[in-house]
């Protein structure tokens, strides 16, 4: 059986940090970090985050990152391009992604893996009851994040600042959304946890 060796989707929050520690928990070698971003504002697709942020994160992880620069029209080409030179870079075989219940997103990952040669891999993949289970064992990892963003029809603006803990999760459950915001109800950034390298 051939070794696992990964490239990351990788957007900075819970659930794309989740996925590289239930890798590491796997022994599972993850390669690179892979991360789209908007040609035009030079911030993550869904998080918005500055690409500045993101190589901070890398860095204290200690694993390379590579950017991906798209439109909404072309995601599906260059991302599926962008893996394919990656696959020159590195001994990959496979692409994990943070997916956690809805299908859609699954079908497409598994979509753009196939055109690229690479074996989609869903490490927090679960049904959609439990996926309080995996908020409160990312929380119970010693998982840091906060909330930077929210679908204002979801969830009130003044969420955006706020730690997941305990009390967060206490509160999301008296909403009617999904805890680990996998609709978009919610986008966390991780800033602290046990992929990150100890003393920075």
């Amino acid at each position: 059986m051939t070794k696992k060796e990964v490239v990351l989707s990788f957007s900075g929050g819970k659930d794309s940090c989740f996925t590289l520690y239930k890798l590491q928990q796997q022994n599972i070698k993850v390669s690179c970090l892979i991360t789209t971003i908007w040609q035009q504002s030079q911030a993550t697709v869904a998080h918005d985050e500055k690409r500045a942020k993101l190589e901070a994160q890398a860095s204290s992880i200690g694993i390379p990152i590579h950017f991906m620069e798209t439109d909404f029209a072309t995601y599906t080409e260059d991302f599926v391009r962008n893996l394919k030179q990656l696959k020159r870079q590195y001994p990959i075989n496979s692409i994990a992604f943070g997916d956690i219940y809805l299908d859609g997103h699954r079908e497409w990952g598994e979509q753009v893996a196939n055109k690229a040669g690479l074996e989609p891999l869903y490490p927090i993949w679960t049904e959609q009851e439990k996926v309080l289970d995996l908020l409160h064992e990312f929380v119970g990892a010693g998982f840091k994040a906060e909330v930077i963003k929210v679908d204002q029809t979801k969830l009130p603006e003044s969420w955006v600042g706020r730690k997941l803990d305990q009390f967060f999760i206490n509160d999301i459950l008296q909403k009617d959304v999904c805890p680990m915001g996998e609709s978009g109800e919610y986008h966390t950034a991780v800033y602290e946890g046990p992929i990150f390298k100890k003393g920075e």
